[in-house]
């Protein structure tokens, strides 16, 4: 039968397509194509974050602008709510308790108020850290831009408010009878290196608040915890003194009180190197150096995964 002698139509299938048969990952890398928000190598991260770092200090800048703008009292608040803290712990600890044995009301106010700014430092980035993902999912899904850029503004926006602090702190170490001196030079590598750990943490926290979001409402009685465990409120070595050596070593090792005892010996005059432990700057230097590589590796191995639901 001829396909001219009737009116039925013929259907030609049509040739193959060259893609038949390729996977989603062939046709891909036939065609250039790579996978939206995949990881990058860590050394091209690192690129990318440098390459990022105006926004991250502007991000940091603006959050720290809005984070009391309902207030009425505005940036006040960034250091009147430290030195509240401060002053409740005083009442509590230092008169009802009798946390302060052993030192002077002179240098006992100034430990206790470096104590809780110095905390509240690295409590800060913390929480800032565990909501940095989960809490701007929005920015994280509509742009492009290495997610690490997030904790380390907030951990940047803390050390900008702490130094805001800082000022108070002075006029309060100053009042209580210790003066500028060259020991306040070591203010800076102290803040340098608790600065490094804070942001390793909040990369840390960040990664495990996208995952577990109910992770926020836990950290508030971690962060407490490890607080009262420090020596914020009472001198370890004191408190410590009729236990085993090795548990007031473990709580005077921990990072929290290592920075603070730093930053205590660099303003009150005295506050000498017998309250230190030892190695103390090696320690500190070695808790910045791991926990700012450790998490910032941490953060980056789960680049891909941030902001997929």
């Amino acid at each position: 039968m001829s396909e001219t002698t009737h009116d039925v139509g013929v259907a030609v299938s049509a040739p193959p397509s060259p893609d038949e048969g390729l996977t989603a990952a062939q046709l891909a890398a036939k065609y250039g194509l790579a996978v939206s928000g995949a990881r990058p190598p860590l050394t091209e991260y690192v690129r990318q974050l440098w390459g990022r770092r105006h926004f991250i200090l502007a991000f940091s800048r603006a959050k720290l602008a809005a984070q009391y703008s309902q207030a009425k009292l505005g940036q006040v608040w960034q250091v009147a709510t430290p030195l509240l803290n401060a002053a409740v712990y005083f009442m509590i600890f230092g008169l009802l308790l009798g946390a302060g044995r052993g030192m002077p009301k002179n240098v006992y106010i100034p430990f206790l108020v470096t104590g809780v700014f110095v905390f509240t430092f690295t409590q800060t980035s913390v929480m800032s850290g565990v909501r940095a993902i989960s809490g701007n999912l929005g920015l994280v899904r509509a742009l492009h831009f290495p997610r690490a850029s997030l904790p380390i503004s907030f951990a940047l926006q803390q050390l900008q408010q702490l130094l805001y602090s800082m000022l108070v702190l002075f006029l309060v170490v100053i009042g209580m009878g210790s003066y500028p001196d060259l020991s306040w030079a070591l203010i800076v590598p102290v803040l340098a290196l608790q600065f490094c750990f804070n942001t390793g943490l909040a990369l840390i926290f960040a990664r495990a608040g996208a995952r577990t979001p109910d992770l926020a409402q836990l950290m508030p009685f971690v962060m407490r915890t490890w607080m009262y465990a420090s020596g914020v409120m009472f001198s370890i070595p004191v408190f410590l003194a009729d236990k085993p050596q090795w548990a007031a070593n473990i709580l005077q090792w921990n990072p929290a009180a290592i920075y603070m005892d730093l930053m205590r010996f660099a303003l009150i005059e005295e506050y000498d190197a017998a309250n230190l432990p030892a190695h103390v700057w090696a320690v500190a230097a070695g808790w910045a150096v791991l926990v700012a590589v450790g998490g910032f590796v941490y953060f980056w191995k789960a680049e891909e995964r941030y902001g997929r639901g």
